[in-house]
């Protein structure tokens, strides 16, 4: 039976990729991917056949590659993170109907929201929501409810793609909704670029997070209500200094 794989390359590929995913990697013929994810990689794997299509064009490149594994190749599909967490993983089994003969395989990877937070210092140690600010798939309205819900009930909020050419007043709104549940002072961080060149990270406010500007490589992070700042990391606590 032909194989197609579904690869997590983790947040910034390279040193962040799970030893699964670097294996199945070295032995699938071709690689499809969106550019940005598949650059990356190219350079470590630079003997494989690429093949890419734009962001909007993901069922494209699902059946592109089922086509290309039809045909006796082994395929990996690469994503950003984790390939079952906003990733294609999802849309790969939905398409799967069409190509009974192909059998699939989800490799997991790292995703932004650990890998961010490992960054940071320890922001996920308790309950959390990871919420995505885009609004391509899903309607404001449902996204409003999610992030009031998860600030009523006091998550940790993790946020993806908080913000966009299109959507660049979206994580001010996201904070506005928070700020109703949650202190102004509450320690938030940010993490730009994980695991990539021009890294970088800063611990805030609530408040103070409300006012900045951010971008689509940009993973945010609200702390619960014991969330607190130690020598430049953010952490929340679990609770086993009580214990």
């Amino acid at each position: 039976m032909s194989r197609l794989y579904a690869v997590g390359i983790g947040p910034g590929g390279g040193g962040q990729m799970t030893i699964h995913a670097r294996e199945v990697l070295e032995r699938s013929a071709v690689i499809v991917g969106y550019p940005v994810y598949v650059d990356l990689i190219r350079e470590e794997f630079p003997d494989k056949r690429y093949l890419t299509t734009p962001m909007r064009r993901e069922t494209d490149r699902c059946r592109m590659a089922f086509e290309e594994a039809k045909k006796g190749s082994e395929v990996a599909v690469v994503c950003s993170g984790d390939a079952g967490i906003y990733g294609m993983a999802g849309l790969l089994y939905e398409i799967k109907v069409e190509y009974p003969s192909v059998e699939l395989e989800v490799i997991p990877g790292v995703t932004a929201a650990s890998g961010g937070a490992a960054i940071l210092g320890a922001p996920l140690m308790h309950d959390f929501a990871v919420i995505s600010l885009s609004d391509l798939m899903t309607p404001r309205e449902k996204i409003e409810r999610r992030l009031r819900a998860a600030a009523m009930a006091d998550f940790v909020i993790c946020l993806y793609n908080p913000s966009s050419q299109k959507r660049a007043g979206y994580l001010r709104w996201a904070c506005q909704c928070v700020l109703e549940y949650k202190p102004a002072d509450t320690i938030c961080g940010i993490v730009r670029n994980i695991g990539r060149e021009g890294e970088t990270y800063r611990i805030l406010s609530l408040e103070q997070l409300k006012e900045i500007s951010v971008d689509m490589f940009t993973t945010v992070y609200i702390g619960n209500e014991r969330t607190f700042m130690r020598e430049d990391k953010m952490i929340t606590p679990r609770g086993y200094a009580n214990g």
